[in-house]
């Protein structure tokens, strides 16, 4: 996927011979440098981004109006026939160019005019580019729509809370959920930032220094639904930085995935909540076995992701100005760890939509490990005893108990407990249920404080998806222009 930086003439070539008909057109490096089997991504998007730029030659009067209907005709042919069958070349650019020539003949070179392959692999890539990051920001919407689901069912479901994997304090599942909910709904907020900036055309550049032909750039943006062209010629083919911003989008996405599937790993083996079967297998040899394999291998998308983004930014540091072969391995990273990073999350959706909670085995958790402590400490600090200092008597304590309580207040207020706080306040904020109650605070998990904080969630993920549902049918009505315009020539 590079620009060799060869104009081929007539001369170059006969019919059905490979474009580039220079001296470098052989060799035993030839396969190290060829990118055409990794190129089938971007098989479709070349031959739309064909169609685009010989519809704007015709347009500008650069190539006549029969030879385009032919340039256009055979690539719709080359589309029917399939990647599989293109000739042998360096990328998937030279061979479609080859495979036109061989059906026009000589003016079917006449489709490279005014560009190189340096623009057209980077708006190959952001081309494809755009459909990925829908695909998976579709992804993220199922997800977010489980978690948030699971959430209000569960919203009044007492579970323990945990910090450094010790029990912390009582919440609700809900809570829990909603929480990721949060973090997912961030990883979706990314994405769509850098959306736009991969939805900027780079066509028209050619090697890196413009064109002396009259190019409508703009008009090419338009027709393959970009909603601008990158300025500067030599950053639109060199940068990709767009990959960087997408993958790293990605990498943390997979992390929040990652830190979903833990936590639901954890809780199956402590059974406070059961995997459907679909997302759990079992032991070659213990029948008696349901592990979480799914949520496992989702967990470790997150290492895949992390080192793609490593690998992307170590081959992209350095490299002097304009195109450089290495660009070509930079791609993979990307590809690979969108598309890891959407089965992991349509995975963890999937997981989550059908889990079963075990309301009896959270609330019997919920309290252990005295983890209403705090809660009666704040009530301590609430009838004017320093929070400090009513922190040392919960701490001296150490138990849930009034009278371990009460002792501990003599030892550290030198009064009896019931000085400061009624006794049945006292047993009640060591309920589990009572202590998530009076956290009431904006975002806590109190049920008005939650009922609050999902109804925004839930907002604000209709927004997002109406957003992208939007940015697809742009995509959408683009490529159905393109095509009527394509049918008044070809």
């Amino acid at each position: 996927m590079s620009d060799g930086g060869h104009a081929a003439s007539e001369d170059d070539f006969g019919d059905g011979d490979v474009v580039r008909g220079d001296r470098f057109s052989g060799g035993p490096a030839r396969g190290f440098l060829s990118s055409l089997a990794a190129d089938e991504r971007i098989f479709a998007a070349d031959l739309e981004i064909d169609r685009a730029h010989v519809v704007m030659l015709a347009e500008k009067g650069i190539i006549d109006d029969e030879v385009a209907g032919e340039i256009l005709t055979a690539l719709n042919v080359v589309e029917v026939e399939g990647h599989e069958t293109l000739p042998e070349g360096e990328d998937v650019h030279a061979a479609i160019e080859t495979a036109v020539v061989g059906r026009v003949g000589h003016d079917g070179g006449k489709m490279h005019t005014a560009r190189s392959r340096n623009d057209e692999v980077a708006t190959c890539i952001r081309y494809r580019l755009r459909e990925d990051v829908l695909s998976l920001l579709e992804t993220t919407t199922a997800l977010r729509s489980a978690l948030l689901d699971a959430a209000e069912s569960h919203a009044e479901t007492v579970m323990p809370g945990y910090t450094h994997l010790q029990p912390a304090q009582p919440t609700t599942v809900g809570h829990f959920l909603a929480s990721y909910e949060q973090a997912v709904a961030r990883d979706a907020a990314r994405l769509l930032d850098a959306y736009g900036r991969i939805n900027q055309c780079p066509l028209g550049a050619a090697a890196f220094a413009g064109t002396p032909f009259d190019v409508n750039r703009e008009r090419v943006a338009e027709l393959l639904g970009f909603d601008g062209v990158l300025d500067n010629s030599m950053d639109a083919v060199s940068t990709r930085d767009f990959l960087v911003e997408t993958v790293a989008a990605a990498a943390n996405l997979a992390t929040t995935v990652s830190g979903v599937s833990e936590d639901l790993v954890i809780y199956s083996n402590r059974g406070f909540v059961e995997l459907s079967d679909d997302y759990a297998s079992t032991s070659s040899i213990m029948p008696q076995k349901k592990n979480p394999d799914t949520l496992e291998l989702a967990r470790a998308v997150a290492g895949d992701a992390h080192s793609g983004l490593s690998g992307l930014l170590t081959t992209l540091k350095g490299l002097p100005r304009a195109y450089n072969r290495d660009l070509q391995r930079a791609t993979p990273h990307a590809w690979d760890a969108i598309d890891a990073v959407t089965d992991a999350t349509e995975v963890a959706a999937g997981a989550v939509a059908t889990a079963t909670w075990n309301d009896d085995a959270l609330a019997d958790a919920a309290g252990e490990g005295f983890s209403t402590a705090t809660g009666v400490a704040d009530l301590l600090a609430m009838c004017g005893v320093p929070f400090r200092t009513a922190h040392e008597v919960v701490a001296t304590a150490g138990e849930a108990d009034y009278d371990a309580l009460d002792s501990a207040a003599e030892e550290v207020l030198g009064a009896p407990l019931s000085e400061f706080v009624a006794p049945e306040e006292v047993e009640s904020a060591l309920d589990a249920a009572t202590s998530v109650a009076m956290r009431d605070s904006v975002g806590g998990p109190a049920s008005e404080s939650l009922a609050d904080s999902l109804a925004d969630a839930e907002a604000t993920l209709v927004d997002d998806e109406t957003t992208t549902t939007e940015l697809a049918e742009s995509l959408e009505a683009a490529g159905e222009t393109l095509q009527t315009e394509v049918n008044d020539y070809a």
